[in-house]
């Protein structure tokens, strides 16, 4: 009997806990649905153990601060409870720092739940930033919304950068302010040896200065990084008007376009030794624009379902026109695989390698209903003319008829020279 009823107890409670979870599940998915979160609660189980009125409370507060929506699911992912801190130090922040803009303020928001951060430190590193190191406010706005890592930064660190730039005779204000990143990077073991190693490549200080006020990006290049993109661009095989349109704006300039094509490559999985020898092959791609680059990767890896490691392979992906020729070209393919007239595996080589002709002889012109999809023939092969037939005979040069005076002057020369 005894038995019996822990027994029944404890199925009792058993059942009366999964109620209560399944009740808690509901209201919780019920408040995620009414903010705009309607899966939210499939992917963050978390949220459970969050107590109802805090997470009520948490995106009320998130939401009438007009933060963008993925800061909010990373913010409430991350620690929906540390806002209630926050909460009661805001207007002491908000003093120091009036109007932040949306962004600015979800950085703040991250780097404050991702380091462990007290509001009030916060408040007081904004004092710093603008009484001890006269950063103007747009400059602090920009390492907020950009780099909200250097907000743990040491007054030691952010003096020694500062101390540094005005050392080379660089405007601080500006420099920071165009690349907040600067204040976590180490002098003596950063900054200073790339000034020495690009000098040592033969370039003028005036030279390096220009530079890095046009664009301080060069400041985070890695040691020996210059070198290598210095000698990628000596080597370079190709026409020379690829070269000039890849040096058109110096050396220095080429070289840091040839690290950020490089980190573009990197961030999709490539090695940086492949990255670098993709960009040796198809020099074109070095002075294409990032988004370009981005866009054909994608492509490649979302919409062709191929490994990034192909562009190894085949680097001249990269250097032709995404849509006249990858689009083009692959919706052919995938329209004849589609109506089951290709009975092989079309690659990315027998995709971009083929001439224009060779791939409309081969894909197109055997299916006249490809040529619209195609776009670059008519029917039967031929270019599109560029201009109105019989246009050439308006510049044929007119004709003058020969006298008998010209006739006798001709001969009379002639004879002179036998």
């Amino acid at each position: 009997m005894a038995s019996g009823a822990v027994s029944a107890n404890a199925r009792f409670l058993r059942s009366t806990s999964t109620e209560s979870l399944y009740r808690k599940q509901v209201a919780v998915a019920t408040l995620l649905q009414k903010h705009g979160f309607p899966s939210f609660l499939s992917r963050n189980p978390s949220l459970l153990r969050t107590p109802l009125p805090h997470l009520q409370n948490s995106l009320a507060t998130l939401l009438s601060l007009r933060l963008p929506q993925n800061a909010v699911v990373s913010l409430v992912t991350a620690s929906p409870s540390f806002l209630q801190t926050w909460e009661s130090r805001f207007p002491d922040l908000k003093s120091r720092f009036p109007n932040p803009s949306p962004q600015a303020l979800a950085n703040l928001l991250l780097a404050s739940a991702k380091f462990h951060l007290d509001p009030f430190h916060l408040s007081r590193k904004l004092q710093t930033l603008t009484e001890k190191f006269a950063f103007s406010d747009a400059t602090v706005a920009a390492i907020l919304e950009r780099f909200p890592d250097a907000l743990v930064a040491t007054e030691d660190q952010i003096s020694s950068v500062v101390d540094f730039l005005s050392e080379f005779e660089l405007e601080t204000d500006r420099i920071v302010r165009l690349f907040p990143r600067v204040l976590c990077l180490g002098v003596e073991d950063r900054l200073r040896p790339l000034i020495r190693e690009i000098k040592g490549l033969g370039f003028p200080g005036r030279v390096i200065r220009k530079e890095i006020s046009n664009d301080p990006r060069i400041l985070a290049m890695e040691i020996g990084e210059f070198s290598r993109c210095l000698r990628l661009l000596e080597s370079l095989k190709c026409r020379e008007a690829i070269k000039e349109r890849v040096t058109e704006e110096g050396l220095v300039r080429a070289c840091l376009e040839v690290k950020l094509r490089v980190d573009c490559l990197c961030g999709y999985g490539l090695t940086r030794r492949d990255a670098l020898k993709i960009l040796w092959k198809e020099p074109r791609v070095i002075g294409y624009e990032i988004g370009d680059i981005e866009r054909k990767v994608e492509f490649l890896v979302q919409r062709m379902k191929c490994d990034v490691e192909c562009l190894a392979e085949v680097p001249k992906y990269l250097g032709v026109s995404f849509e006249k020729q990858i689009v083009a070209r692959y919706s052919v393919v995938e329209y004849l695989r589609g109506k089951g007239a290709i009975g092989f595996d079309v690659g990315l080589k027998d995709l971009v390698m083929p001439s224009r002709i060779r791939f409309y002889n081969l894909y197109v012109k055997p299916y006249p209903e490809c040529e619209k999809i195609y776009g670059r023939f008519y029917g039967g092969g031929e270019a599109k003319r560029k201009h109105p037939v019989g246009l050439w005979k308006l510049f044929k040069p007119e004709k003058f008829l020969e006298s008998r005076e010209d006739v006798k002057n001709m001969r009379c020369f002639m004879e002179a020279l036998t």
